[in-house]
């Protein structure tokens, strides 16, 4: 497999281990992550660094659209958060 894309493979496991860290000792609570400026951006920022990983490993090699699942929903998802930023739904995230 291509070094590439084991690094951003990588990249996406750290990001996904790293926002379920955050609830670690306690349960997630929808609301008092709204409430949570910080939790907030770090979860965006998270989501962010998944989609462009996952639209780097699309774009070196396009058979892993099929193999990752929802692969151009989480793109879609990394560029609303870019793109949106100062409209972003909590609900979404």
């Amino acid at each position: 497999m291509d070094e590439r894309i084991l690094k951003w493979l990588f990249d996406i496991r750290m990001s996904i281990e790293e926002i379920d860290s955050f609830s670690e000792n306690h349960e997630n609570d929808f609301f008092k992550y709204r409430q949570n400026l910080m939790l907030k951006r770090a979860v965006e920022r998270n989501l962010e660094i998944i989609g462009e990983a996952m639209n780097r490993i699309i774009k070196r090699d396009s058979s892993y659209e099929v193999k990752i699942t929802n692969a151009k929903a989480i793109i879609g998802l990394r560029n609303y958060v870019i793109h949106t930023y100062d409209n972003i739904s909590d609900e979404n995230i």
